[in-house]
This record gives structure tokens, C-alpha cells and sequence, in this order.
């Protein structure tokens, strides 16, 4: 039993989607299911492959016990939609050749980039005929109207052409949010029964609600850690921190992205001197022990209409270290947090309602603890990547993968 996944960015580059993969990998190995990933070279998101790379078609390693085939992609910054576009063309391509590595498979998981990932799954479902498992991350080119990428009526088409054929020649459709599901159904006139619904899951094992010894005692601190990119408005949380300047509350914003410059030029107009922006890559492993440290987990969205339909693993990772959150959102994210009572939901762009927030979380640290209790409960209980796997492997049962997992235990 051999399942291929192919996902552009993978560990050691950090992305939701590359958190995603990597579970999906982690989790069928711990099933007993043999995988091998087809990725990129490491890239993401400041375009620096590293030198043992270059001049190479592609390169075979293993990443905690995962058999990784990295196959080229130029050294571009993932930045505006030239860049991306031509990141994942050539990913596309590159991703082919290595099919004689890659040897017989299964099935196919496409993770990423979105839609576009379906592509040479396809491929490898013809060589092998095996059924194809085409992921949703994100909506696109949903998203891409919503970040203003796509502007033209003719590259809507092509955008849209691109999602339908992907969607239809998939054999089952695995979105992370339910609120995708309509959109694929009815807008691209999918099957409903193709179409599950598989949340992005937690690692259990690694985001734990355990206190870091690295927390500084009495200093209150709030974080929001991942990537900077235009789906966030960091602009409302610098207003919200000017309202409350005080020696005891810090707000840290941690990750990189595209946008991470003009935050730190916000901070410096702003002249706000209690937000403290750090520019840095790290693995789960560090993220944990980053999270665990802090006292409330920031996801400060801007209402992107499309991004709002989704759910971030980010906010799986916040509930899992046991810390309350505070949501930006008037989408599912928000609805999220908010059934599942692990924090306070915030409309996007109101910086006194999120400074409000924010100070009374400070001033009821017991109702605080118990949103993070809720939160680390929640997903212990539903979300596990035990769980998770569980469900994925179903949907490879029902898209007609008989001899994968003939002797798999769900």
C-alpha cells in the first residue's frame, strides 16, 4: 500500500499547507501505509533554496521517516502572483518527472498548491490508475479575486476553468471547512457525494497545553505567530495595542510573509511601544514551545469574504496548547471559536472592541483558563490527527481504492 502525496511546499518550509501534508504523511506512516511526498525544494517564502539544491532536477531524502522526492523550483520569493504562478508552473512540470522514483502507487493525495496540485496527480493516476484525493487548503481562485490578484474577466475564466476540470477529473474532494462545500457543488457543479469534509487536524504529540519554561513571569503576553500575509490586518491590532500602553502587556507578532515589512513600518509610524515584531521561520516543534509560553493567541483576520470561509490549522494549534484565544472574524473561524467556547470573537477592523478583549481577558485569568481548557479539549476530542487520518483513509476506501488499503485498519 503506497500513497503519493504531492504538496509544492513541505517541511522544512512552514505554511498551513505544509503543516497539512506533513500530518497527512505523518499519520498514514503511523497506519502502516508506505508514502513518499513530492515536494519542492525548500523555498518558501523568501525564495532561498539552499545550495545542496541547486543545479539539481531533484533530490531524495527522508523527513522524520517520510520518504521526501524534491523536485526543482526556481529561486523566487512567494510574492505577488507573477511569483506564485511561476513557482507553481514549474513545480507542476518537475513534480512529473521523477515518476520512475516514485515507483507504483495507490493512490494520490494532492495537497499543493491548491487546484493546481490535481494536475500531476492526474498524471500519476493514469500511469497507475489509482484514485486522486485532491485537498482544499483555500478557494481559488476564489481567494485570488477577494486578495485583488485576479482582476481581468479573462483571468477569471482561465482561473475558473482551471477549478472545474480539477474538481471533476478528482475521484473525492477533501476540503478543511464545510463552508467550501457549497461553493464547490454548486459553482463548478461537483457531485455532492465526492465531496468530504476533512478538517486540517492537530499533532498532538507536538502542541501540548504544557506551560514553557521560557514564559516570562509577569509580563502579560499576547502573540500572534505565522504567516504575514494580506488575509490579516495587523493595522487593527497596533491601533487596539495603543489603547492599552503599559509595562505588563506585550503583544509579539512572530512568522514571515510578504507583508511582515509593512508591518514593521506600521509599528514605526504608529510609534507603538508595546508590540514587539519578530521575523522568523521555526519548525512545529519550536512553534509549540513558542505558544506555550504566552497567555492569549491572537488570529486577527480582515474579513476577506472567500478566506473567511476557511479554518486555519492555526487555530487548531492555538486550542491544542490550552491558551484562549482571540478571533478577528465574521466568518467560520469566528463561528469556530466561538461553538466550540475557546475565546472571544472580535469584528474585523474594530480595534476598541478587540483592546477591550484583550483587557478582559487580562483582568479574568480564571475564565481565561477555562476558554484554554475548552479549546485543548475540543480538539482532543475531535480533531486528533489519529482521527483525522481515520477519516482520510475512509475517503480513499470510498474513491475506489480497493488494493490500497485492503488490509488498513481505520
Amino acid at each position: 500500500m503506497h500513497i503519493l502525496i504531492i504538496s509544492e511546499i513541505f517541511p522544512p518550509d512552514m505554511a498551513g499547507s505544509s503543516t497539512r501534508a506533513h500530518n497527512v504523511a505523518k499519520g498514514l506512516l503511523a497506519k502502516g501505509v508506505k508514502v513518499t511526498v513530492l515536494a519542492g525544494f525548500p523555498h518558501y517564502p523568501t525564495g532561498n533554496v539552499p545550495q545542496e539544491y541547486r543545479k539539481k532536477a531533484f533530490v531524495q531524502e527522508y523527513v522524520d521517516d517520510i520518504r521526501v522526492i524534491r523536485t526543482y523550483v526556481p529561486p523566487l520569493e512567494s510574492k505577488g502572483f507573477l511569483k506564485r504562478a511561476i513557482l507553481f508552473a514549474a513545480f507542476v512540470v518537475s513534480s512529473i518527472f521523477p515518476f520512475v522514483l516514485v515507483g507504483r502507487v495507490d493512490g494520490v493525495f494532492a495537497s499543493n498548491p491548491q487546484i493546481i496540485s490535481a494536475y500531476p496527480a492526474l498524471v500519476y493516476k493514469m500511469l497507475h490508475r489509482c484514485p486522486v484525493v485532491l485537498n482544499v487548503d483555500d478557494l481559488w481562485p476564489e481567494n485570488l479575486y477577494d486578495l485583488g490578484m485576479l482582476k481581468s474577466k479573462n483571468s477569471r475564466r482561465v482561473g475558473e476553468f482551471v477549478a472545474r476540470l480539477a474538481y471533476r477529473k478528482a475521484d473525492a474532494i477533501t476540503p478543511i471547512s464545510p463552508a467550501y462545500v457549497e461553493t464547490i457543488v454548486d459553482k463548478y457543479s461537483v457531485p455532492g457525494d465526492k465531496v468530504i469534509v476533512v478538517p486540517g487536524g492537530v499533532d498532538l504529540s507536538i502542541f501540548s497545553s504544557r506551560e514553557s519554561q521560557a514564559h516570562r513571569r509577569g509580563v502579560f503576553t499576547i502573540m500572534y505567530i505565522g504567516a504575514f500575509s494580506p488575509a490579516y490586518d495587523f493595522d487593527q491590532v497596533l491601533e487596539a495595542a495603543k489603547l492599552f500602553e503599559r509595562e505588563d502587556i506585550e503583544i509579539v507578532l512572530r512568522g514571515g510573509g510578504e507583508t511582515a515589512p509593512l508591518v514593521r513600518d506600521r509599528i514605526r509610524e504608529l510609534d507603538v511601544r508595546n508590540v514587539e515584531l519578530v521575523q522568523s521561520i521555526v519548525s512545529r516543534e519550536e512553534v509549540a514551545r513558542i505558544m506555550a509560553g504566552v497567555d492569549l493567541l491572537l488570529l486577527p483576520l480582515n474579513g476577506t469574504e472567500n478566506v473567511e470561509k476557511g479554518i486555519s490549522t492555526k487555530l487548531y494549534e492555538y486550542q491544542a496548547v490550552g491558551k484562549p484565544i482571540i478571533c478577528c472574524s465574521r466568518g467560520m473561524p469566528g463561528r469556530y471559536v466561538a461553538e466550540t467556547k475557546s475565546g472571544i470573537v472580535v469584528k474585523p477592523g474594530d480595534y476598541e472592541g478587540l483592546a477591550e478583549a484583550i483587557m478582559y481577558v487580562y483582568h479574568n485569568r480564571e475564565i481565561a483558563k477555562e476558554l484554554g481548557e475548552n479549546g485543548r479539549r475540543y480538539v482532543e476530542e475531535n480533531l486528533s490527527l489519529q482521527q483525522i487520518i481515520s477519516k482520510l483513509i475512509s475517503v480513499f476506501k470510498a474513491a475506489g481504492s480497493s488494493r490500497l488499503m485492503r488490509t488498513v485498519d481505520v
